[in-house]
Order: C-alpha cells, then structure tokens, then sequence
C-alpha cells in the first residue's frame, strides 16, 4: 500500500522557478544588401548570438539578450557608420519587443535578427579644435570618409591625448556637436576642446601608509617633478613602482587641481604585498634524473623596497650523467640606485657539479648594477671573483678568476613561457683573468630565438633558436669547466645523452670546448583548448678552437612531444632519439615546465 503527503502549494511554484530548462538555441543575424565584413561585424555584436552558444541557455535569458539587442544592433550600426538602418528580432516568429519579459515562452528554438542597415553615411564635416601641435587624428576623420561613431570617439580621444601630452594635463572635451542629414546621408561632426594651462610635474604624495619608507617610494617612482607634465613619465614611474614586486597594487592619481605655481601634485595609492614568498620546480630528464628547486623571497627587507632572494637546487638525482648536484644562492637587490630605472645587487654562490667529464666546487661572489633602458631591453654589469676546485680529464687544479660579467637583453615576446610571436636575444659577454698566472680571456654567449603565430588564435606556432659561444685568449685548462661548452640534453640537442659531445683528447678523455653552435626548431600545434603537440629538431657543435668548425664535431637529435596548458605555463613532456648514431635505438625524455625554449 502506497502513502501519499500533500505537498505544499509553495514548495510546487518555488520548484517550477527554479528549474530552468536548458535549451538548444539557433541564433542568425540577416543583414540586407551588406558586405561579408558588416555581416560578421554585426554578429559578433549580438548578443542573442553569444547567449544561445552557452551551454546553459534558459529561455529567459534568450529572450533578455533578444531585447538588448535593438540597443546593442543600433549602436553596431552606428559605430560602422549607418544611421537610418532598421532593426527587427524574431523569436520564433514573434518580435522580441513585443513579448513580455514576465510572461515570455517556456521554450524559445530561434533567434533572427533582421537588420536592414540603409545608406552608409559621410562625414560632411570633420572639425575638432584647438588641436596641439603634435596630434595624431585618425584618418578616418575627414570630409568624404566614412562618419563611424567609433571614428568620432576616436577623434576626440586623440585630441584629449595630443594635449595631455604636451603637458596640459586637464585638457577637457569642451563640447560636441553631431547633425545627421538623412536626405544626403552625411554627418556633421565638430568637437570642441579646452586644453587648460601647461603644467609641471609636482610632488608625488603617499595617501596611505605602507611598510615601504616615504622616501624610497618616491626615489623608485622617479616622478620629475618641476619637469612637464607626461602620461609616459607617469606611467613609468607607476612602472617602477610595480617592478619592485613590493606592491600588490599601484595607483597613481592626478591631483584634482593644479597649485598656483602652476605644479600638479600626483597622489599615489600603495599597497603592500606579502613581503616573503617561497616557491618549488621540478624538472626530469631519463638520462640527468630528477632535478629539485626551490627559493625563499623577501621583498622589502630593509624597509626601501630591496629583494633578497635564496635559491636551492639539488640535480642528478637518480641520473646516469655523473653524481649528485648542489647549489645555493642567494642575491639582494635595491632598486633605484644612482638612477631610478638602476638597481645595484650583490650576489654569492656555492655549487658543486659532478658530472661524467669533470668534478667542480665553485665559490663565487661579486656584485654589480641592472639597468632598464625600456619595456623590451635590460643590461646588466658587475664584477666578481670566483674560486673553483676542479677535477676533470686535464687534471686536478684550483682556479682563481677575477671575471667583469656583462649582459643585454632584448625580450618582446608576447608570454615568456608559451610565446607565440616576438623576439627574444640575450647577449652575455665576460671578461675574465686568473689571478695567479696568465693573461686575460674573454668567453662571449649569445642565445635569440623567434616566434611566429599563424591561423585563429594562433593555432600553429613555429619557433627557433640559434645559440653561439665562444672562448678565447685562454687555454682549456686555465678555464673552469662550467665556463667552456659541451652539448646534448633538453637546454641544447634533445635526444642526445647530456653533455655527451665535448672535445676528445684522446685516451678516452674529454673537456669542454671553447667555440659552440647550436639550433633549434619546433611546430607546435594546438590540437585542443589546453592541449598541444610539438615536432622538433636539434642539432649541435662543440669545437677545440675559439672559432670556426675545423677542429669540432656536430650531433643532431629530434623527436616530439605534448604539452598541457594549466594557466600559468604550459607542463611540458618531451620524448627524442639521436639523429646520428643510435638514432632510433636509444631515446631520452624530458619533463618540465614551460616550452622547451
């Protein structure tokens, strides 16, 4: 026997309310007598079309987006320039604006947007003034061309623009004026602009407390003040400031009213970042094992901004390339010194490398200056001494190195971990003399790489690599190991065993080489939203002499791999066999995190 309970009256409406069918929505824009490109435009405005491409499409959200779309079609219109056209939307035959968003259907099945888009307009008139000396207006603002909206907007933005950057910070749109002449189908356009005076920078004034001393704030700020009035320069000093990773937000305010002397103070609103942080990596390769890292950051350790940073590795764990590797470092940094785009450091390193050709114990300590010269080029200079204990198929010796380190960089990549367009070159050039015998050296590395995106969204992505070394004015057994060249493993020629191409100096023994080339080139293609597969190929060379590729040899490797994309990099797995040799036969594999290069 079977018990029924009533159930509530309340309880069946609130149910009926909450369940919200999902529906499979067909969505069409139909544009009258226009071009492909208006088509697309005016679909990709639409709103009705974006909200039946969501998976949880109700019908009383197709039925708000069908309504918003006569504002959203109108304004379409006109940005392209069309100020007669006519807008109809039907949904499932009915004119959304005449169905009631309370009582609208249960279930809606299509969406047709009708645009009858008219007559395009042209300006008749394209006036806007005073206008600074070095505005740059937009083309498209002028007698005879097509009178878009967005051309309009864009005349006034840059008109504003034009005046602020010749210092007149509180340049003002004075008034605007817009006829449209239907019977002609021209528009009329002026806009009117009150630059105001020219001002000079005044004093960047803190409004909120923060950990970060008043005075290192504004010295990494490096506001000009007295100088007149920038975007750029405010802008790069609101850079400066973001730099120093001691901020979690920067903002940098014009003050509402300028002071009689005719300065304009700039408030600046800090706030403080977590002053310490730590982080871990891992990266594994078949034949150089497991490879451990990790750090420890504070950033604003005495109060001005500076950045201590420690880092710990531990490689070779459970490899077949040599021993166990250590190595700790740690760097301090203070930014803004001598200028504000110039940060002094000093750093100390101790690492032991016990790899199959050489064992090294290195103590290394120096320090020096970094300078931003702009967003794309950075360079740094320092000098250092180093003491190295080495053991190696030369002989056991120690080292001491007196070395003048120089680095540039040049970085336009558009992500530095998954590129797909830009350029990336990095130049390191160190002088370099034994303290105790012999005469100066020099060991020059060069490493660029290029990017190029094609398809949607950039589907495919080719990328390259070249990298180039080079030692001279020294013998290979006045030099450290970790400064001459060898090739093989995932930094250089994938597939071949690490550092297994070196120079042979017979009897079996071998050393690092004082000239080195090597290229690289991969296809990476994105098979799925967060997936990719690569092909790639290595090749390598590693010779005696400082130059040329007489007395050297070359391996080659390549193979493939996959790539998973989780947001903030992509985990990269790689699986490469030689090219020469055991191609085939042996394969090496790589994990880690980020593309290969």
């Amino acid at each position: 026997m079977f018990k029924c309970r009533r159930v509530a009256p309340w309880f069946v409406v609130l149910t009926l309310l909450l369940i919200r069918p999902v529906l499979a929505v067909e969505a069409t824009v139909q544009v009258r007598g226009a071009s492909e490109d208006l088509v697309e435009y005016l679909s990709r405005s639409s709103l009705s079309v974006e909200t039946a491409e969501a998976e949880d499409a109700t019908a009383q959200d197709v039925l708000a987006a069908a309504r918003a779309d006569y504002a959203r079609m109108v304004g379409a219109l006109y940005d392209a320039g069309y100020y007669g056209g006519v807008v109809s939307i039907r949904v499932d035959g009915r004119e959304a604006a005449d169905i009631s968003p309370i009582a609208g259907p249960s279930r809606v099945n299509r969406v047709v947007v009708i645009v009858q888009p008219g007559t395009p307009f042209t300006f008749s008139r394209a006036a806007i003034g005073p206008v600074a000396p070095e505005s740059e207006l937009p083309e498209g603002y002028a007698r005879g061309q097509r009178a878009g909206a967005t051309v309009i907007r864009d005349a006034a933005e840059a008109g504003v623009t034009g005046w602020r950057e010749a210092g007149h910070a509180k340049v003002e749109l004075d008034g605007q004026s817009i006829t449209a002449d239907h019977r002609n189908s021209t528009l009329a356009s002026e806009i009117r602009l009150s630059p105001g005076p020219q001002l000079r920078f005044g004093d960047l004034v803190i409004t909120r407390p923060s950990a970060v001393r008043a005075n290192r704030i504004r010295a990494i700020a490096g506001l000009p003040s007295g100088k007149v009035f920038s975007p750029e320069e405010l802008e790069d000093a609101s850079q400066r400031l973001r730099r120093t990773g001691a901020f979690r937000s920067v903002v940098l305010n014009e003050a509402e009213v300028p002071k009689p002397d005719g300065t304009l103070d700039i408030q600046a609103e800090v706030i403080d970042a977590k002053p310490r942080r730590i982080g871990f990596g891992a990266e594994i390769a078949s034949l150089e094992g497991l490879t451990l890292s990790g750090f420890w950051l504070h950033r604003n350790l005495l109060g001005g901004a500076e950045r201590l940073r420690i880092e710990g590795e531990v490689g070779g764990i459970g490899g077949d390339s040599g021993g166990i590797d250590y190595r700790l470092s740690a760097r301090f940094e203070r930014p803004a010194t001598f200028t504000p785009d110039t940060t002094a450091f000093l750093q100390a390193r101790a690492e032991e490398v016990d790899e199959e050709d050489y064992r090294q114990r290195t103590f290394e300590i120096g320090g020096g200056v970094s300078h931003i010269f702009s967003d794309e080029l950075e360079g740094e200079i320092g000098i250092a001494y180093q003491y190295a204990e080495i053991d190696d198929d030369l002989g056991s010796r120690t080292n001491e190195l007196l070395l003048l380190p120089g680095k540039l960089t040049f970085d336009n990549r558009d992500d530095a971990l998954d590129a797909t367009e830009g350029f990336y070159v990095g130049l390191e050039a160190t002088p370099f003399l034994a303290l105790d015998a012999g005469d100066p050296a020099f060991r020059l590395y060069a490493d660029a790489r290029t990017y190029v995106g094609f398809g949607e969204n950039d589907t495919i992505v080719l990328a390259g690599r070249g990298q180039i070394g080079s030692v001279t004015g020294a013998s290979l057994v006045d030099v450290p190991p970790d400064m001459l060249f060898f090739s093989g493993g995932s930094n250089t020629v994938r597939g071949q065993p690490y550092q297994s191409l070196g120079v042979d100096l017979g009897g079996g023994n071998t050393s690092g080489g004082r000239s080195f080339l090597a290229f690289s080139g991969e296809v990476r293609a994105r098979v799925a939203d967060s997936w990719q597969v690569v092909g790639f190929a290595d090749t390598g060379f590693v010779g005696r002499d400082s130059f040329g590729s007489d007395n050297g040899d070359w391996h080659s490797g390549a193979g493939f791999g996959i790539r998973y994309d989780t947001g903030i990099g992509p985990i990269r797995f790689d699986v490469a066999t030689p090219l020469d040799g055991d191609a085939g036969e042996d394969y090496e594999f790589y994990i880690g995190i980020g593309q290969a290069f």
